[in-house]
């Protein structure tokens, strides 16, 4: 039984509860759980639990069916999301841990850091006390081995975990580690449990070769109530008759077990098959059974690895099934989790050498502290996103061009950038897709301001060139589409897409063309000294791009629910004061009647403004749809934070992009 104290308890009312707990015969446990404190009553006693939620600090008692009661979704219905450092384990997130087997040196734990971390890896394994089952097999490095992965985390931004097998050697290794593993051949050693739960961090808990369910839930139960609050469960298969493989995946306990419990569940793919050619096709299908993450074993060079290279995946093979894990993730509802790589973190041969941790780090803060206000966007300089930054950050910003919209996205996620800009709809040629889709792929990017820029299209050329030499005209497809009444006035000429309008200024100053013209702006024109041919060859002179600037939510800050004014985000300076009157959200509805409606209803009756609409594909899913809204926000902060609640009930997969003071 688990009783919920009331926020407020007095000391007093919780000594007197525990008495009162005590004397009907119950052992009693007080520990944080989540956001509540809780005590928890276990043994054979007896109470009337309407009595018992009378006393004077109760706010509800939950007494379960299930012996594992702390483990149980029946004591606790919302998943629990268990937090690493950057990383977040549960909910709607892919979170994938990869390392060798064994640490073996220096050089090779710091090698597969850097490949594992350049595919997608977001924590760092490997095993320093390794348990084999031949006292003459490689045991592992000890300390030692343990001091190397966490400089290996330390210099790419992943946490670490690795395996304890003692608990007198759990104390000693608390400092070094971000989470604790406990293996599967010490699924019940119940003193070990003890021991690590008390210490309070993260646990990764494997299923024993032999465990049912039931016996796996009780042994995090000990973890549960012993102090910490965060176990995260691990599938590595069980042991059956079939020898072919060198376990057998149970991916029925996946469902099995997240209805049974709130904790989030992991599959380790390489322990169930032991098969390098099978653990990709078992990591999927761990995924589509509704796995939160993976722990996938990786070696530079597994035919030399001193602990399971056999089931150890090759760098190119753990590359590929991160690809496909990010195809597969909207499939089932989810997205594989990205973290910032601290920006020093670049890929480095061991023939090189490494550099240590501290020395990247003294690098990394040096570089941090030069670039705080760096602004990135698509194309070169002169784009349009360019002269929005310089509308909003001003001359001197400092701006960094990248080749695409996924790189802004990636730069600020990464801390290359502060912020990034990036055009989301244009008033002739209409949205931006691709990077509407990418707010869907980037759940850590926030939407923190909105520019809106007048866009003068030119038709521009080389000093000699004049509408009568033009036979190709390059420029973006949206510049294209908006100056659709001018081109089709010549048809002789031959369009050819780019990725910026100002790139495509550049690239007929860097090759001399004089057949050649771009469509962009005057200031790309000036910028490499190139003529404007013909001015302002837009079809509708009131053309205006909108932009949004975006930032990166900081850890621990990401709203399910929003709190308009801390999103968790950071702002751009001169922004930090303004009201924000507008915001950004996108949500899917079930496939029913009337199922969009009931959500704009919501929006209807608080007397919310929507001033835009627009549905777009679900990755994976035919024929169903996110919808983008952007909406306004009213003066009284509780009412649409109410709205936002309500909605949330209404649909699918609900996000909040963002609020932000809306451009003139």
């Amino acid at each position: 039984m688990v009783i919920v104290l009331s926020k407020n308890i007095s000391s007093h009312d919780k000594e007197q509860l525990r008495s009162f707990l005590s004397e009907r015969g119950f052992a009693v446990r007080e520990q944080v759980f989540g956001d509540d404190d809780i005590l928890g009553a276990t043994g054979k006693g007896s109470v009337d639990i309407r009595e018992l939620s009378l006393l004077p600090g109760v706010e509800r008692v939950a007494q379960t069916s299930k012996p594992y009661e702390l483990a149980s979704r029946e004591t606790k219905s919302e998943d629990t999301i268990v937090t690493i450092g950057p990383v977040k384990i549960g909910g709607s997130r892919i979170s994938v841990i990869a390392g060798p087997c064994a640490i073996e040196s220096r050089e090779q734990i710091m090698e597969t850091a850097a490949l594992v971390r350049e595919s997608g890896a977001v924590m760092l394994r490997g095993g320093a006390y390794k348990p084999r089952t031949s006292p003459y097999a490689f045991q592992g490095l000890g300390m030692k081995g343990l001091e190397y992965m966490k400089e290996a985390g330390d210099a790419y931004g992943m946490p670490i975990v690795t395996e304890v097998v003692s608990p007198e050697l759990a104390q000693q290794m608390m400092p070094l580690t971000d989470m604790f593993q406990i293996g599967a051949r010490n699924m019940q050693n119940f003193e070990l449990l003890k021991k690590v739960g008390s210490l309070g961090k993260p646990v990764l808990l494997k299923r024993g070769p032999s465990a049912t369910i039931e016996e796996w839930l009780l042994s995090a139960e000990y973890l549960l109530a012993s102090g910490t609050k965060d176990v995260i469960l691990c599938e590595r298969g069980i042991r059956t008759f079939e020898t072919y493989t060198r376990n057998t995946l149970d991916i029925s306990a996946i469902p099995v077990v997240r209805k049974l419990s709130h904790l989030p569940v992991i599959v380790d793919p390489s322990h169930a098959v032991g098969i390098r050619a099978k653990v990709s096709p078992v990591a999927l299908a761990a995924i589509a059974a509704g796995a939160n993450g993976l722990t996938v074993e990786v070696h530079p060079r597994p035919e030399e690895a001193l602990s399971d290279g056999p089931q150890s995946l090759y760098p190119e093979q753990f590359e590929k099934l991160m690809r496909d894990i990010e195809a597969l993730a909207p499939v089932v509802g989810k997205e594989l989790l990205r973290t910032p790589m601290p920006q020093t973190a670049e890929r480095i041969l061991v023939q090189g050498g490494f550099v240590h941790a501290e020395e990247k780090q003294a690098t990394h803060e040096h570089g941090e502290a030069k670039n705080t206000l760096r602004i990135a966007f698509s194309g070169e300089s002169g784009a349009y996103a360019d002269q929005a930054i310089i509308r909003a950050f001003g001359e001197d910003s400092e701006r960094m061009a990248v080749s695409s919209f996924k790189s802004v996205f990636d730069a600020v996620l990464e801390g290359k950038a502060r912020f990034g800009m990036v055009p989301i709809e244009n008033s002739l040629a209409g949205s931006v897709h691709e990077n509407y889709d990418l707010f869907i792929r980037y759940p850590d990017i926030a939407i923190v301001g909105e520019i809106k820029l007048r866009i003068v299209h030119c038709l521009i050329g080389a000093k000699n060139a004049s509408l009568e030499t033009i036979r190709i005209v390059r420029s973006h497809p949206q510049g294209f589409a908006q100056c659709k009444e001018f081109l089709d006035k010549h048809p002789e000429w031959t369009l050819e897409p780019t990725n910026d309008t100002a790139g495509a200024v550049a690239s007929i100053a860097r090759e001399n063309l004089t057949d050649t013209a771009a469509i962009a702006g005057e200031v790309a024109a000036q910028l490499y000294g190139l003529k404007i041919i013909k001015e302002g060859i837009e079809t509708n002179p009131l053309n205006y791009t909108r932009f949004f600037i975006i930032s990166r939510r900081e850890v621990g800050n990401e709203m399910e629910v929003p709190s308009l004014l801390h999103t968790g985000a950071a702002l751009p300076p001169g922004y930090e004061s303004q009201v924000p009157n507008k915001a950004s959200i996108v949500f899917s509805t079930p496939n029913e009647p009337g199922s969009l409606f009931a959500c704009l209803k919501i929006l209807s009756e608080r007397g919310i403004n929507m001033s835009k609409l627009e549905s777009r594909p679900i990755p994976g899913k035919p024929w169903r749809y996110m919808f983008y809204v952007d909406i306004s926000i009213p003066e009284e902060e509780r009412i649409f934070d109410l709205a936002m609640e309500e909605l949330k009930t209404k649909t699918e997969d609900f996000r909040f992009l963002g609020a932000y003071r809306a451009s003139l």
